[in-house]
């Protein structure tokens, strides 16, 4: 970082260096989806914005979980999990599942089993997997998962950008 007017360069403090890196962070605009799997019969699922697709040949994605996660641990046990990708009316799907709660968070939620994998309804779309492998990724562990099925309808996505939910919109084309 360059001192104010000093033209030098200073080395930030760790605290420093992460709330700077945490606000520019936050002007990246991410899809919104719920990471879910099911294990011992029971549904876990999380909110995450860290979610993009990897590669098509094969088909996979990433997503970052928080090593203390109890998804986390429940995706390992599986070795599967679904990609629940969130709609634009769906802010209140992501907060419920941003929370703390293991397998509570579905106790009022409605959803579908796909494949043995928890699904949202309405979601815009929805992306099956089998954990291919995780990379560390300091406190968050990289899920690498190949994607087995996957499926999508055409409605505007739930973005997350400077704290707050949205939605995409698209410039109007030219003729």
């Amino acid at each position: 970082m360059a001192e104010a007017g000093s033209g030098r360069m200073t080395t930030p403090t760790a605290d420093s260096l992460q709330s700077a890196f945490r606000e520019t962070m936050a002007v990246v605009c991410t899809p919104v989806a719920v990471v879910t799997t099911r294990w011992q019969g029971l549904p876990y699922g999380t909110t995450v914005s860290a979610f993009t697709s990897l590669s098509m040949e094969p088909p996979m994605v990433l997503v970052s979980l928080d090593r203390r996660s109890q998804l986390l641990t429940a995706l390992r046990a599986s070795g599967t999990f679904g990609v629940n990708i969130l709609g634009s009316a769906q802010a209140a799907v992501a907060a419920h599942f941003a929370r703390k709660g293991g397998t509570g968070k579905f106790a009022d939620v409605a959803w579908l089993d796909d494949s043995g994998l928890p699904r949202l309804p309405d979601v815009t779309g929805f992306v099956n997997c089998r954990v291919a492998s995780l990379v560390d990724g300091g406190d968050h562990l990289v899920v690498l998962g190949e994607v087995m099925a996957a499926d999508s309808t055409a409605s505007p996505p739930l973005t997350y950008h400077n704290r707050e939910f949205g939605t995409h919109v698209g410039f109007e084309r030219g003729s």
